[in-house]
């Protein structure tokens, strides 16, 4: 068997970014499986979403919901599941924003100015932990859009009335001061005037956006402040469920549970593109004219004669179906399958890419 060593410049690492459109309707979250793909749990902390019922084995889990309050929040202290809204909020806010010089736990904050100490905080939050499954590596830049109805009346139904939340501008305008890795901010707009004009605004290409929320690319976690459903709109008497009660009330007096309930209720459409990251190894196994052009198998000779020549004076000639990589002991690591046989002759010569995937 031949080998030929292969130095630094017959190789080369690449990196390639494969993306996926994920489209989820609001029909799947609330109404089309009449919640029996909506999975709760004993602890109450979160209830999780699937694309099919969950006792399904071709069910995939989507995404989960849960909510989070800081000690410090303007709204009244819950009376409800207080210490679990504490202590998600400080759960994710410790993963995602990190600690300060004082090792207190940071809020998350609405401009993702984080040394900014009046800047305005989220202290109570609806999180949004997306499956690894739709996410892959991470959710890119930019692409992320979720439609929320706002019409004061709870409805079953649907609504008239949407909100669209998204990261625009993200891919060039997105924050790296989390511990989690890149972030980005989520504006909320609207086709007709239902966001507050006392709402906290940025104007992204002369157009305002509202201040709705943030993005954590590489964790796929999605972190809206409650806001959008009261101080954010013009009307903020939006009614979370059949009881007729406000975000605030909702937040304070009713489960983790309920809150996630009512949020899907008024989700109509997310959609966003993840991403793949494939990194390669490409070997350039170069061929010259005067390589490779006996074959090592025992059929290519029959009687000490190479069985490809019909006189003597013919050239070698062999068929190259497959390129090994060897370590320096001369084990073998990886093989690659031409997909047909290369004629080889001392006439011609090749450069055969073998690429490993990783």
């Amino acid at each position: 068997m031949t080998f030929k060593p292969l130095n630094e410049n017959d190789s080369v690492n690449t990196r390639t970014l494969l993306h996926e459109a994920i489209p989820l309707t609001g029909t799947i979250v609330s109404g089309t499986y009449s919640d029996q793909n909506i999975k709760t749990y004993s602890h109450g902390m979160f209830e999780s979403v699937y694309d099919y019922p969950y006792p399904s084995s071709s069910a995939n889990h989507i995404f989960d919901i849960t909510v989070g309050m800081h000690p410090d929040g303007t709204i009244a202290e819950a009376d409800n599941q207080y210490s679990k809204k504490r202590n998600i909020y400080n759960q994710m806010a410790q993963v995602l924003v990190g600690y300060d010089v004082t090792g207190s736990i940071q809020k998350f904050d609405e401009d993702g100015n984080l040394l900014d100490p009046n800047g305005a905080k989220m202290e109570e939050v609806i999180v949004l932990p997306f499956s690894r499954l739709l996410v892959k590596d991470e959710i890119k830049k930019e692409t992320f859009s979720m439609d929320i109805g706002v019409d004061e009346s709870f409805s079953t139904t649907g609504y008239s009335s949407t909100i669209t939340i998204s990261d625009i501008s993200a891919s060039t305008e997105y924050r790296v001061n989390s511990p989690a890795g890149d972030y980005g901010i989520l504006y909320a707009t609207a086709s007709s005037n239902l966001l507050s004009s006392g709402g906290n605004t940025t104007t992204i290409g002369g157009d305002d956006y509202w201040y709705a929320g943030l993005i954590f690319y590489q964790a796929g976690i999605v972190v809206l402040t409650g806001s959008v459903f009261g101080s954010q709109l013009t009307n903020p008497a939006v009614q979370m469920n059949s009881s007729s009660e406000l975000i605030d009330a909702v937040l304070t007096g009713s489960t983790i549970e309920q809150v996630s309930d009512a949020f899907r209720n008024r989700l109509q459409n997310i959609q966003f593109n993840n991403t793949t990251e494939l990194n390669s190894t490409v070997y350039f196994c170069r061929i010259n004219h005067n390589e490779f052009n006996y074959s090592s198998n025992p059929t290519y000779v029959e009687n000490s004669r190479i069985k490809v020549k019909t006189q003597a004076t013919d050239e070698p000639v062999a068929y190259i179906t497959t390129v090994g990589l060897y370590n320096d002991n001369n084990e073998l690591l990886a093989t690659a399958k031409l997909s047909e046989p290369l004629k080889k002759s001392a006439s011609n010569e090749f450069t055969i890419r073998a690429r490993l995937d990783y």
